[in-house]
Parts: C-alpha cells; sequence; structure tokens
C-alpha cells in the first residue's frame, strides 16, 4: 500500500496542471468508485458527463487496489463519486487526492447500524459499525441520485436543469421497481432469505424480510464451523428451499449448506459489479433478484 501511495504521489504531481480538466467534448470527467455509483452518474449526468469506473467488470470491488493510472484518474476528475468506508484504498485517494471534489454516497442519509445477525454467532458487530450496502433499496437509491443531480449541478451550473430532470426521472423509475418489490412480495411463504454474505439488510429492511447470512458485511471473511452450523440450523427451521450465493463470489459454502438441508442454490446479484461483456444494469438485476425472490420464498 505504502508504494502504491508512492507511485499515486509521484504521477498526481505531474499530473497536478491537469487536475479538474473536462473530459473530451467539454464534458464533465467524473470517476465513480464502482458499478452502482457508475451507474447513477451515468443516468443523472447523461451526455453531459464522461464517467469512469475504478471497479473493472468481474472483480470484487470490497478490496479493491489502486493502480498508479487510476490515481491520476482520482486527482484529474472533476468529481468523485465514491462509498466512504467501503473501499480503503479509494478512502485513501480520495483524500489525499480529491478531498473538495467528491460526492460520499453514504453521507446522504443515515446508515443502518449493522446487526448481530451481520456477524458469526456470538460476535457483535463492532460499535458504530454501519451497512453501506445502500444501493440495494431502491429508494435510498433514487435519493442518491437526487443529490449527485445537486452536486452535479454545483460543478457544472450551466447543465443543472438537466441533471435534476434526469435524476427525477430515474427517481420514478427506482420508485416503479420499488413498487414492484412490495407487490410481489406482499404474499410469500416465508419471509426469510438465506445469503452467502450480509449485503441484503437494506432490502430485507424495505421489504419485511429476515436475512440470514453466511459472512458478515466483508465477504471474505471465511465463514468458521459454528458459523456454517447455525446457518444450516436456520435453513431448516426456516424451511429454506434455496441458499442463494453471489456472481463475484465463489458458490461453494451455498453449495455445501444447500446439500446439508436438502435445498437448492440460485444466485441473488448484490450488484457491487457487473460480470465482463454483460448487457444488464441495476435495474435489470433487480428484477432477476426479485423473480429468485418469489421463487425460493413461495410468493404468489
Amino acid at each position: 500500500m505504502l508504494l502504491l501511495a508512492t507511485g499515486g504521489a509521484v504521477l498526481v504531481g505531474a499530473a497536478a496542471c491537469s487536475a479538474d480538466a473536462a473530459a473530451p467534448g467539454g464534458r464533465i470527467s467524473v470517476v465513480a468508485a464502482f458499478y452502482p455509483l457508475q451507474y447513477v452518474a451515468d443516468r443523472v449526468g447523461g451526455d453531459a458527463v464522461a464517467v469512469t469506473n475504478l471497479a473493472k467488470p468481474g472483480a470484487e470491488p470490497h478490496d479493491l487496489e489502486l493502480e498508479p493510472q487510476q490515481v491520476r484518474q482520482v486527482a484529474d476528475a472533476q468529481l468523485v463519486v465514491y462509498l466512504k468506508g467501503f473501499q480503503p484504498a479509494v478512502d485513501e485517494t480520495v483524500a489525499q487526492e480529491a478531498k473538495d471534489r467528491t460526492f460520499d454516497a453514504a453521507a446522504v442519509a443515515p446508515l443502518r447500524d449493522a446487526a448481530p445477525a451481520d456477524e458469526p454467532p456470538g460476535e457483535e458487530p463492532p460499535a458504530g459499525n454501519k451497512d453501506l450496502h445502500v444501493w440495494l433499496d431502491p429508494a435510498r437509491l433514487a435519493v442518491i441520485g437526487d443529490r449527485l443531480a445537486d452536486r452535479l449541478g454545483e460543478v457544472d451550473n450551466a447543465h443543472a436543469a438537466e441533471y435534476r430532470t434526469r435524476a427525477a426521472a430515474l427517481h420514478a423509475e427506482l420508485d416503479q421497481l420499488g413498487t414492484e418489490y412490495a407487490t410481489r412480495l406482499a404474499n410469500c411463504e416465508r419471509r426469510e432469505i438465506v445469503t452467502s454474505h450480509a449485503a441484503f439488510g437494506y432490502l430485507a429492511e424495505r421489504f419485511q424480510l429476515t436475512q440470514i447470512a453466511v459472512s458478515g458485511l466483508t465477504p471474505e471473511t471465511e465463514p468458521s464451523p459454528q458459523r456454517l452450523a447455525a446457518v444450516a440450523e436456520q435453513a431448516r427451521a426456516y424451511h429454506a428451499t434455496t441458499i442463494f450465493f453471489e456472481t463475484l463470489a465463489s458458490p461453494r459454502v451455498a453449495e455445501a449448506i444447500a446439500r446439508e438441508v436438502g435445498a437448492k442454490t440460485a444466485v441473488l446479484d448484490p450488484i457491487e459489479g457487473l460480470e465482463p461483456g454483460s448487457t444488464d444494469d441495476y435495474v435489470s438485476v433487480m428484477r432477476s433478484n426479485l423473480t429468485s425472490l418469489t421463487a425460493a420464498l413461495g410468493c404468489t
């Protein structure tokens, strides 16, 4: 990390004269920390912005390490859209090189406190630990879009009205998505979802579901045998038919629990990133998630 920071400092020093430079065509240069923020920046910014995503397709964004050219992109951007606390390397680079040119999605609304269910059995989450997976609640993402429009308008007042108009259109689309979720999840045999990591707390809270997670808020944490046994016990108790795994992580643990309890596995995508070459977007993946949920929960 020290080597990266040193290399980044050299590059930033060389690029200092071009910081805040507009993108080609006079567009506002925006750097997004990972896919959901890229999606919102693209939708709100439209053709007035050029958005660069720091997280590569198919890569897990939690533990992203920035390459020197990415440090330079952050230093040169007119606006950096990030989620403070989600990606430590991004936080560090923003603090050093772009602290006055940022939009922090974590600051838009109060965050959900991490719950004991988000951590292994018998372990309380650290005091003040927050769940940062805010984009999985469409209503929260809609508000993030509204506030991003305001921030882009500060950077580029000439297009401020256009940003607000596009944010309103996105807000309406996300409201419709939320209505679809509420309607299709209203009458279900079960309301417990067994997931590979505790990414779905906001979604569960919004739509009155209970999340049972194999791993905590950090997906790379290896679950203990006690944790696996506890999840399997809960899955049996709630007659879970499906153990969910993620697109950017191995299904191995989910498959093991499914075999033990006689369930099947299916994808529930936390939408932290898209697969290379994917033609999906946030809304289409959320609708696929909804189809998986209604099947697993026996909704009518």
